[in-house]
This record gives C-alpha cells, structure tokens and sequence, in this order.
C-alpha cells in the first residue's frame, strides 16, 4: 500500500492528460509528474488553459476553443506552449501540447471530451502552480479563481471521477490575496470528504526535480523580461532557497517567503473539490469567460465570507 493514495490512482493508468487549470505558465507544474510517468512507459498529453493569442501563431484549430502548438507555430511575445514543444523537442519527446482559449465551462468541456477521445485518456491530472485552485468560494480572498474554476468544472464534466487535481506553490498565492488559514481549513475539510489524496514534495536530486528545473531555466530564457514568478518561486524552493530569495526582478518590490512548503505537491480528487464550490451549479451552464466571471462575482455577492486570520506561529 502507498500511504500517498494519489499516487495509486496512477498506478494502472496507460494514457494521462495533464492540464494546466490556472492558465499562463500552469502546465509547467506538470512536468515532474509527467517525468515520472513516462519514466514508467505512460503516454503522456499535455493541455494548459492559455493567455496566448493562438489567431496569430499559425497552430492547428482543432475546434472552436483549442489549438494544437508544436515547433511550427509562429513566436508570440508569451507563448509557454511553444517553449514548452521546444524543451521537449530537445529531449527528443514530441508529446502533443493542446492550448485552450479562455471560456466557459461548456465550451472547455466539450473540448476535454474530444482529447479525451482522441488520446484514449483514462486519467486526467488538472494541475496548478499556487493553490487557488482549491477555492469554495467564501473564503476572504479568491485569487484568481474564475480560470481554475472553469478548468476543475469543465475537466469533471468530461472525466468524471478519473479527474485529479494537483496543486504546488502553497504561499505564492498570497499576493493575490489568497488566505492560507483558509486553503488549510479547505484541505481539512477535503480530508473528511474523503477528497485528500496526500501530499509530497519534489525532492531536488531526483530526475523529476532536473526536468522542471531545466523546462523553467528554458523558459526564463525565452522570456527573460517577463519570468514566471510562480515556477521561479517553485524552483528556488526545490533547490533549497529560503526566505527573501529573488529569482526574477519582477519581484523586487515585495518581499517573498520562498520555503520548502512551495515544493511540495497537494493532491485532491477534483469531483469533491466541485461538490464543495458553491458557485458550480450555475458557472456550469456558462458558454464564455465574462459569463463565468460574473456567475463568480454574482454568487459570491450573497455568501458571508469567512474573516481573513493569519496562521498561528
């Protein structure tokens, strides 16, 4: 028996989706876990809800809200996808990348349907950098929640209870206002939902660590002006930094608490996560992103939040 059950549901599991949920650089927080499944003869695909303007890349429009992104794609300005196919080509690994566009849930579920289809997936692994993604709804800050929401619904309407949700980056999402007293409060009632798969960190001397540290070294090179504060704030915490470490200039004018916490992954069964959203009943029937942000705002209009508390020290 493993006593981090997440790792048992991957047991058995011949074709997995890993998606980025958050959008921007979300799929990159995949790579340790994609690195240990096609370690172990998995077929791997790849997916991210995207900011990038796929109109002007030239990439396959597989339908209304997904491209195909592979090395034939025009350079974008902030294209994670590409530099991701680019990372991958160099390791001679051609897994399909799929971008989404931001939308609603409808659109995004049929979208996961066809993939699943396609590839003949049978576990989808939703993963975020931060942890915002476990959001409910009345907690006193929300993150950026509208994209994870959307991510999470759309993702269980096409898997069902094959769809998981890893989260990594717990403490980065505290500048968008995020209360942690609140996500650990989330992750104990998840306990006792029967909805916590475990945790684990990513260990800096194993081969996972390696792959996610070159995939961001690669993209900080792609974009040195604008580094992904999340994935840099992950890395250094893999590599052991602490405190007020500044990876990327982005962050000069705040003080951050890089920490071990930040690279340990916090697994969940998605389906719990949506039983627990107050708002999943109506963001469901949405068809575009400004539809499901105002469902948001709507329902979090009538709930009480809960008072924001810092954790005891």
């Amino acid at each position: 028996m493993n006593i981090t059950p997440f790792l048992d549901r991957l047991q058995g599991a011949k074709n997995v989706l890993i998606a980025g949920c958050g959008g921007g650089f979300d799929v990159f927080v995949g790579m340790p876990l994609a690195t240990h499944l096609m370690n172990y003869g998995v077929s791997v695909i790849f997916a991210n809800l995207s900011f990038s303007n796929f109109q002007e890349s030239g990439a396959i429009q597989v339908n209304p809200v997904t491209w195909l992104i592979d090395m034939k794609a025009k350079e974008l300005p902030y294209f994670p996808e590409k530099w991701l196919a680019e990372w991958l080509s160099k390791r001679n690994l051609f897994n399909p990348i799929y971008a989404f566009s931001k939308t609603g849930v409808r659109p995004l579920q049929d979208a996961f349907a066809q993939i699943n289809h396609e590839h003949s997936i049978d576990l989808v692994i939703l993963v975020d950098g931060g942890t915002d993604s476990l959001i409910f709804g009345d907690e006193p800050g929300l993150g950026t929640v509208v994209e994870d929401a959307i991510s999470i619904l759309a993702a269980c309407q096409a898997a069902g209870d094959r769809t998981l949700l890893a989260a990594i980056g717990f403490g980065v999402d505290h500048f968008h206002g995020v209360s942690h007293h609140s996500y650990l409060e989330n992750v104990a009632k998840m306990i006792r939902a029967d909805g916590y798969l475990g945790s684990f960190s990513i260990n800096r001397q194993a081969p996972e660590a390696d792959a996610f540290l070159d995939l961001v070294d690669h993209a900080n090179r792609r974009q040195p002006k604008h580094r992904s504060i999340v994935c840099n704030s992950i890395a250094s915490a893999i590599r052991g930094e602490f405190g007020n470490y500044q990876a990327t200039g982005r962050t000069n004018e705040t003080e951050l608490f890089i920490n071990p916490l930040m690279s340990q992954y916090w697994t969940f069964e998605a389906q719990c996560i949506v039983s627990n959203m107050h708002f999943a009943a109506s963001l469901m029937k949405t068809e575009n992103f400004p539809d499901a942000s105002a469902v948001i705002e709507s329902i979090r209009d009538q709930l009480s939040s809960r008072p924001f508390r810092p954790i005891p020290l």
